[in-house]
């Protein structure tokens, strides 16, 4: 089963985390499942950009983005070449290593 790495982030996990994904799934299904609590305000639909991660490794194992996903990754803050929406990157075979970026854009948030 393939793993996915996770860098540290001061909030959501400081120390970072391994984790194992089932091929087929997304890389916010697989976090929230191994409680790392990576912000998806749009329910996973994607209809908003509080997912965006980047892909440090491993990004071209994952399935091609959508158009739509791709229109949506040019609103987020700290875009790269290698950005997912992590509600939409689904994890195949080989082991990833990925960012999440120090900030969103969600509005709701308050704190």
């Amino acid at each position: 089963m393939p793993k996915i790495i996770f860098l540290p982030h001061e909030e959501i996990c400081p120390e970072g985390a391994v984790i194992e994904a089932e091929p087929g799934t997304t890389i916010c299904e697989a976090a929230l499942a191994n409680d790392i609590d990576i912000e998806h305000a749009c329910e996973m639909s994607c209809a908003c950009t509080t997912c965006h991660v980047i892909v440090r490794e491993g990004y071209d194992s994952l399935n091609e983005p959508s158009e739509e996903e791709e229109d949506l990754l040019d609103k987020a803050w700290g875009l790269e070449p290698e950005s997912r929406l992590s509600c939409q990157a689904v994890v195949d075979d080989e082991d990833l290593v990925v960012e999440i970026p120090k900030y969103t854009i969600n509005y709701a948030k308050e704190n």
